[in-house]
């Protein structure tokens, strides 16, 4: 039986998209180079959400931020400390628009999928925004 209205994308060339992770690199994270890494998922042109698996090993620390759009994270494996909480393995936390915290620290070697639909700005004196994968202020 045919479906009673048009279900066709708006845009024809609308694909399904397919990352081959095992097949990628792992990339610094400037703010953390030698103890964060990211392999880059999704970034969407019209809105500019983003989203990475990320890799930080014990002791890596994300500056002291504020979102500019709200993020996502789901903790697959190791603990981090954002503000008074510990995240844990199978933890997701959501981070509304406008969150402010200090830096963001992990406890464990920690492998996440971070989702953020939006830039973030780094505190310091120059006080930049930044996406996730430009170098953060110092």
């Amino acid at each position: 039986m045919p479906l009673p209205q048009n279900i066709n994308p708006i845009d024809r060339d609308t694909r399904d998209l397919l990352v081959r992770t095992a097949q990628m690199d792992w990339k610094p994270i400037p703010a953390d180079p030698e103890r964060s890494f990211y392999k880059l998922l999704w970034t969407g042109s019209e809105s500019g959400t983003w989203a990475i698996l990320g890799r930080s090993f014990k002791g890596a620390v994300a500056p002291a931020h504020k979102h500019l759009g709200a993020s996502h994270t789901y903790v697959i494996s190791g603990k981090i400390q954002v503000r008074d909480q510990i995240i844990n393995a199978g933890d997701y936390i959501y981070e509304a628009n406008g969150m402010v915290h200090d830096e963001t620290t992990f406890l464990e070697d920690t492998d996440y999928i971070f989702i953020c639909q939006g830039p973030r700005r780094f505190f310091s004196l120059s006080a930049t925004f930044c996406y996730a994968l430009q170098e953060a202020p110092t």
